[in-house]
């Protein structure tokens, strides 16, 4: 009996042992891989370009960190994105979005809704709390969660914006708005929607990467339209003063959004514009919906990876930027990086002024850059969020 105590015990240290060296060597190792940075010396930045960048307010529509384990309180050595180098790159607003669902293989083409989900897996790896493991809802609510106890620590200087009110911070202070990618966590339910709410979420998308309840996804099966359940929940979130994201849509989907829209907000947290790569036709959305959407009011985040945009480095980053201008206007154009979303960049966000530079050197102008880098974004979310 006291040879099988022994041996449970050593059984039982080897596998407490094997799961610490999980999660403090190849969790961050598989993070660092799957949001890499590509190797580049220092971008020049000239120091009139500094200067314009270290005067402008800047904001990002779209990050994915809240996926990882990682805190995002505290400088990291791998990923894109944490408060220490948000305030490196001048970041004052910060979109954080909850990734709750993805199939497995996902790709831009077309996925299933019946492809395993990987969300799952990477729950059950990082070790969430048990309860996100079965419910798509729990796990948008844990990340905000996450959000909320960094918020509730007073060093880290971070304000969930629940209400326009809460744009208005001090210096130094990083503001952060909730949005799902996807509305998976709904899990057909439309009380989830005031539930997320309550949860701080102040905008939220409607599909990812393949078909839901609401209607088809950019990269679904069937490119549909909106269901019934889907007009249902777009009305509920606009009744919240929720804004509605549009960056997974279909073509479909997107339409029907903007034809019974009857002043709600609408944007594109992460993307770009169909260009000379094939790619960006099964990543973006044509000109006319990107116009109509301009049209409203809305916002489109121009993203820093391969398949939104052709060349991901910070003169591509530009390049894209200036294309929508020319398409959409200078007032629709923000950033939206999809920072830590499983995507290679030439950047992280403590690299931003390397796209100051590089609109300087294009020829924009500085009241231009200005709309683009953050002002655009910072107006959008003063109208929309709630008063």
């Amino acid at each position: 009996m006291t040879f099988l105590r022994r041996l449970f015990g050593v059984l039982l240290l080897l596998l407490v042992a094997g799961a610490l060296w999980f999660q403090i060597v190849q969790v961050p190792t598989i993070d660092g891989q799957m949001n890499a940075v590509i190797d580049h010396a220092p971008y020049p930045v000239s120091d009139a370009a500094q200067a314009l960048h270290d005067d402008l307010y800047i904001a990002d529509l779209h990050t994915d960190s809240l996926l990882w384990r990682r805190d995002v309180a505290k400088r990291q050595t791998y990923g894109h994105v944490d408060l220490p180098r948000l305030r490196d790159g001048g970041v004052e607003l910060q979109v954080f979005s909850a990734v709750t669902q993805s199939p497995k293989g996902q790709n831009f083409a077309g996925n299933s809704s019946d492809a395993p989900d990987q969300i799952t897996t990477l729950a059950q790896a990082q070790m969430w709390p048990f309860r996100t493991w079965g419910s798509i809802y729990e796990r948008a609510a844990y990340q905000a969660q996450r959000l909320q106890k960094v918020e509730r620590a007073d060093k880290n200087k971070l304000v969930i914006a629940r209400t326009a009110a809460d744009l208005d911070q001090p210096d130094g202070t990083i503001v952060g708005i909730l949005l799902t990618e996807g509305s998976h966590p709904l899990e057909g339910d439309i009380n989830n929607i005031q539930r997320l709410y309550d949860e701080g979420y102040r905008a939220m998308g409607l599909q990812h990467f393949f078909d839901n309840r609401l209607g088809g996804s950019l990269h679904g099966e069937t490119k549909g339209g909106l269901t019934t359940f889907g007009r249902e929940a777009v009305a509920e979130m606009w009744r919240l003063s929720i804004s509605v994201d549009l960056a997974h849509s279909s073509e479909a989907v997107v339409r029907d959004v903007l034809a019974m829209n009857n002043g709600g907000a609408v944007f594109i947290s992460h993307g770009g514009v169909r260009g000379g790569c094939s790619v960006t036709n099964q990543r973006n959305l044509p000109s006319d919906l990107l116009k109509e959407l301009a049209r409203q009011g809305g916002i489109i985040g121009i993203g820093y990876f391969e398949g939104a945009i052709c060349d991901i480095t910070p003169a591509g980053i530009a390049g894209a930027i200036i294309d929508a201008v020319e398409l959409v206007g200078i007032d629709a154009v923000a950033l939206g990086s999809d920072f830590d979303g499983t995507v290679t960049t030439s950047l992280d966000t403590s690299e931003l002024a390397a796209i100051t530079q590089a609109l300087l050197d294009r020829g924009m102008s500085e009241r231009s850059i200005r709309a683009i880098m953050g002002g655009n974004a910072r107006d959008f979310f003063q109208r929309t969020l709630p008063q």
